[in-house]
């Protein structure tokens, strides 16, 4: 009986935890669209609308469920460099202005979200 007692604790404890990691790696939804709003990222993005840019949605499509996923994102809207937008165009991207990188994976993971 005691054996089944330490085994229910113990997965309890565990599930305990578990509940706790997934809290802590929630998005802040309303932080992320802050930032995003913020930086002027709807110039270009909108959630389900291709722009400039391409949607969330279709970012979402791309990057979501991959290892590198967040890493990618993240990327793309830390390190600038030249895209093309939906007219063909050659634009600079804007770099994000946060060097966060709790901040940084908190929108990766809201884009990736959509």
């Amino acid at each position: 009986m005691s054996r089944s007692i330490m085994t229910l604790a113990s997965a309890s404890a565990l599930l305990a935890l578990a509940s706790l990691t997934c809290a802590h790696a929630a998005v802040d939804a309303e932080a992320a669209q802050a930032l995003f709003k913020e930086n002027d990222c709807t110039k270009c993005h909108s959630v389900d609308k291709a722009k400039k840019g391409p949607s969330l949605q279709k970012i979402s499509e791309k990057y979501k469920g991959k290892a590198d996923g967040q890493a990618k994102a993240i990327k793309n809207f830390t390190l600038g460099g030249m895209v093309k937008t939906s007219d063909g165009k050659e634009v600079e991207h804007k770099v994000l202005d946060s060097k966060d990188t709790a901040v940084q994976k908190n929108l990766a993971d809201w884009i990736l979200s959509h």
